[in-house]
């Protein structure tokens, strides 16, 4: 990443029984330093919260990569478990599992940092992820922001980006390329940080 710029990680801490994405959104974005100029970046569920953070604190950019910037360019699965849904009947702990049994099924790309992606599972708090579940599929947001920068790629089997309007495509990057394609990623977001 470019040096002249200071990284800041946000902390997603568990959230709130019932807290809906843009609820969870305005607490996380209390992390961040609005009397300075910044840019937000967000991968996956982090994209989605950067576009909803966008919304009220107005950064310089946000750029989201393998993700979604409204509920429209989400698949199908999740707006089906809106009107049906079948995550309540899975306990958190469950749910975790079943999230090792799929992941590679659904991203193949899994293979290729085996130890990385189970490490990350590991660590995933079961009730993190049942809450967080539910916030995308409960996601409301149906406009499409006009200041977002998105990279996606084409192999992306989370996000399919048919489902998209990217400003970048990946060739044959997957839902995890921040991982697998890092250094590509990288090399692409320096550019788009200086323009």
């Amino acid at each position: 990443m470019n040096e002249q710029f200071n990284i800041k990680h946000i902390v997603y801490n568990r959230p709130e029984l019932n807290q809906t994405l843009q609820e969870y959104a305005q607490c996380l974005a209390e992390q961040i330093d609005t009397s300075r100029r910044f840019i937000l970046i967000g991968v996956s569920l982090g994209g989605m919260i950067a576009t909803e953070i966008s919304q009220f604190t107005h950064p310089e950019k946000t750029i989201v990569i393998s993700s979604a910037k409204n509920r429209n360019e989400l698949p199908s699965r999740y707006t089906f478990q809106e009107k049906f849904p079948i995550y309540k009947l899975i306990s958190p702990k469950l749910a975790k599992a079943g999230s090792k049994i799929l992941q590679p099924i659904v991203e193949p790309d899994r293979r290729l940092e085996k130890e990385i992606f189970k490490n990350m599972l590991n660590d995933k708090d079961a009730v993190f992820l049942r809450r967080t579940i539910k916030m995308i599929i409960n996601w409301d947001r149906t406009e499409m922001p006009k200041n977002i920068v998105h990279i996606h790629g084409s192999n992306d089997h989370t996000i399919p980006h048919k489902n998209v309007d990217c400003d970048y495509l990946i060739e044959n990057g997957s839902h995890m390329m921040v991982l697998t394609r890092g250094k590509e990623i990288s090399s692409l977001l320096n550019k788009i940080l200086v323009n």
